[in-house]
């Protein structure tokens, strides 16, 4: 029962105007006017950092009628964070949007992540927003390469030694090239994920490394080689 004060028990009655009801907004290629968590839905991505900010999540939901039927959890820079992932993997799908917001996932960064990805997707500001039908179930998995792992990129540079390479989103970095500059121009790596594959499937892990070798730029062009966790 609602309380009332006072002043407001002793005002007359206005009648109400107009009454539009909420604006649309754009939902897997529809506009819904959403009243109730059951009308919200989409596929969208959050980032989230923690207090410190010694780490990163990228949380990506895929929702069908208020509820969260796929998650992808992918964190960056924190050992503990990855076990916090696992939890939050665990226990996002099959929880209403409006739970999943006001679920502890015990990392800063993905709550922080959460907080980012739930506005998006009440707003109607979603990767699937004008397209018919959203995606399926499964379809956060696209965001991975193969094997199935994170696209990641790791550089590391100083003022007295310069730039290294050490992971880009083609994979780990073997070899720099660089030219009579000293200039990087191309590198060679290898598919980790492609590689893991091959080896599941029955290849040495030494043909299977070969085969998964790569480079790009103008690394054979290089006038010199060097391994940028050793040179």
């Amino acid at each position: 029962m609602i309380s009332y004060s006072h002043e407001v028990e002793n005002m007359c009655m206005v009648a109400k105007g107009a009454s539009h009801g909420p604006a649309p907004i754009p939902e897997e290629g529809k506009w819904v006017k959403a009243y109730e968590i059951k009308d919200i839905s989409g596929l969208t991505h959050g980032v989230g950092w923690c207090a410190p900010q010694q780490g990163a999540c990228k949380l990506t939901l895929n929702v069908k009628d208020g509820i969260v039927e796929e998650a992808l959890v992918e964190t960056l820079g924190c050992s503990g964070m990855t076990h916090s992932a696992a939890m939050a993997g665990e226990v996002l799908p099959g929880k209403t949007i409006l739970e999943a917001m006001n679920t502890d996932l015990v990392c800063d960064a993905i709550n922080v992540a959460m907080r980012e990805l739930f506005l998006q997707i009440i707003y109607g500001r979603t990767q699937t927003a004008f397209s018919e039908g959203g995606l399926p179930v499964g379809a956060g998995l696209e965001d991975l390469g193969k094997g199935l792992r994170s696209q990641v990129g790791t550089i590391f540079s100083t003022k007295a030694k310069g730039v290294r390479y050490m992971e880009m989103a083609e994979g780990y970095i073997l070899k720099l090239g660089l030219d009579k500059n000293g200039e990087v121009i191309g590198y060679q790596f290898v598919k980790v994920g492609k590689m893991l594959e091959d080896i599941r499937r029955g290849k040495t892990p030494d043909e299977a490394y070969k085969a998964n070798i790569g480079q790009y730029g103008r690394f054979d062009e290089a006038a010199k080689y060097i391994d940028p966790r050793e040179e």
